[in-house]
């Protein structure tokens, strides 16, 4: 169903309804069968209430129509409520007169007021497919989804479709091709015929209920009343430096809960949030543009115009704005977390302070070294925990900033046979293993943050060769470039190469060789 999220009653009603069309799938005892009729009363029962509610919601609107003098955009959703219930009760007359002639042509009800027939699994099915009542069925219902969406301007869904429309049907290879009276009726016993019949009554009072409720949020349209008011402060500013003045307007703002108003900036509607309160706004973003800057107060005066369009009427609104010209501030692309024992370098500007800027650099958690320009720091965590980075001007603390450290990233390992990059998949042939280079390299992030504490290099390789789980020959080597030429003689396809890497190195920003693991080292190449 579209148009509206499902009520839990609705779902429940669903919910029924699959277990009807699960048992119908199913080849079912007497005893199930008569729970139909449980079904088919429980149905009855819901569309009952749901009907009761459906008439409430019609008298709310004729008492709202007339309370606010009868105007004429109301009394139009009126005439279109009045017209959905008359077409509504209609259908739930046909409906009902086909659900008791399947009892009447079944054999009625006996003394006990038991249906006679409610296991007979072929005279429902006759009535509804061979004389093609289902097929009237079927046109009456989406007839009624059309003019239910023409008069409440919702999108409903069909009431009646074929199975090739019903997502637990329209893939089962012996239901896809099913009309919607084969589907709904074909050998099926009359008490889930009739059970089914009150499923379809169900649903219609369904659509009903939201189309009614639809047409009541359109009942007042034209007229706004207020019944959210709140307080608001809108301040000059509320960055006032200490000694200044703080200056703002105290005023009442106000919205109905009725109303859904549109928020729109160049003629496109925004982004809408709403406040605690419940009262919706809009949310306007755009890139402020510069030029034409006063020489004194460095900024340029803007406007933008926005519409509010409310209940039919459009509210223009103009604001006016200033744009300061920028100060171009350059920082690490690290600044929000720096990596352990490495020189993070940091650009932290004031720009407040002119050229009167001087500052200085303190931390317990971190070795600090000043760069060869103002600002510029480089910041060498001791360890994983926090680092406090202390930022003081002429001796005067101006603040602290606080970063979380991170460890190194393993380096990544690059082994090439021939200047070719090695396929573990498909293997290398025996005659391009005569040598290997075996390479480490930062991780990308890693390498462009901190370049200078990215070199690494390969200090120790193992390589075996293996052979159906023995190993030939195995040796070791010192430099990234593994000289196999001996080996080759020593081939055989389906043979690995197994190369294990023993040490790398890293070599940090303070010239230092630090010892560093990479993710994987251990790498099986298979020879062809």
């Amino acid at each position: 169903m579209a148009g509206g999220k499902e009520t839990p009653r609705q779902k429940m009603i669903g919910m029924m309804y699959l277990v009807l069309t699960a048992l119908l799938a199913l080849q079912v005892s007497n005893a199930v069968l008569e729970k139909f009729v449980f079904i088919d009363k429980a149905l009855n029962r819901q569309a009952e209430d749901v009907g009761k509610q459906n008439g409430k919601t019609l008298n709310s609107i004729v008492e709202r129509v007339d309370k606010r003098g009868n105007q004429e955009a109301d009394v139009k959703a009126l005439n279109k409520a009045k017209d959905v219930r008359e077409s509504t009760n209609a259908l739930l007359q046909y409906l009902g007169e086909t659900r008791e002639t399947m009892a009447d042509i079944t054999g009625g009800y006996d003394e006990n007021g038991q249906l006679v027939g409610a296991k007979d699994y072929d005279i429902v099915g006759n009535y509804m497919i061979q004389k093609e009542n289902g097929k009237t069925l079927k046109e009456k219902l989406n007839a009624y989804t059309k003019k239910l969406n023409d008069l409440s301007g919702l999108s409903f869904e069909k009431l009646a479709k074929d199975a090739s429309e019903i997502d637990i049907a329209k893939n089962d290879p012996n239901q896809k091709n099913k009309s919607f009276a084969e589907y709904y009726f074909g050998n099926t016993p009359t008490a889930a015929g009739m059970a089914t019949m009150s499923y379809l009554e169900t649903e219609v009072l369904n659509y009903e209920s939201l189309a009614l409720d639809a047409l009541a949020k359109e009942v007042g349209a034209q007229a706004v009343e207020f019944d959210k008011v709140v307080p608001l402060v809108r301040p000059v500013s509320n960055t006032v430096a200490a000694g200044g003045k703080f200056e703002a307007e105290l005023f009442i703002t106000a919205a109905s809960s009725g109303t859904t108003p549109v928020f729109m900036y160049n003629k496109k509607p925004v982004e809408v949030g709403f406040t605690p309160e419940g009262i919706s706004y809009g949310k306007i973003s755009f890139t402020a543009t510069g030029g034409n800057y006063d020489s004194k107060t460095l900024t340029a005066p803007k406007s933008f115009e926005a519409e509010i369009e409310l209940n039919d009427k459009v509210y223009p609104i103009k604001h006016d704005y200033f744009v300061i010209k920028p100060v171009i501030q350059v920082r690490s692309a690290a600044l929000s977390a720096l990596y352990m024992n490495c020189g993070n370098q940091l650009d932290i500007q004031v720009p407040a302070l002119g050229t009167a800027y001087n500052p200085s650099f303190s931390s317990r958690e971190a070795s600090v070294v000043k760069g060869n320009r103002t600002g510029l720091v480089t910041v060498i965590p001791k360890g994983r925990s926090k680092v406090k980075l202390t930022v003081s001007n002429s001796g005067s603390v101006l603040g602290t900033e606080t970063f979380t450290v991170k460890k190194v990233p393993p380096p990544l390992i690059d082994i090439t046979a021939r200047g070719k990059g090695v396929d573990y998949e498909k293997g290398v042939a025996a005659a391009s293993l005569t040598t290997l280079k075996v390479s480490a390299k930062a991780e990308e992030n890693f390498g462009r943050e901190v370049p200078k504490d990215s070199r690494y290099r390969v200090k120790k390789i193992s390589v075996k060769l293996a052979r159906a789980g023995r190993q030939i020959k195995a040796q070791s080597f010192t430099s990234e470039n593994v000289d196999l030429r001996s080996w080759r003689s020593l081939y055989r396809k389906g043979d690995n190469l197994v190369v294990k890497i023993e040490r790398v190195t890293r070599r940090t920003f303070q010239g230092e060789n630090e010892r560093a693991i990479p993710a994987t080292t251990i790498y099986s190449i298979p020879i062809n």
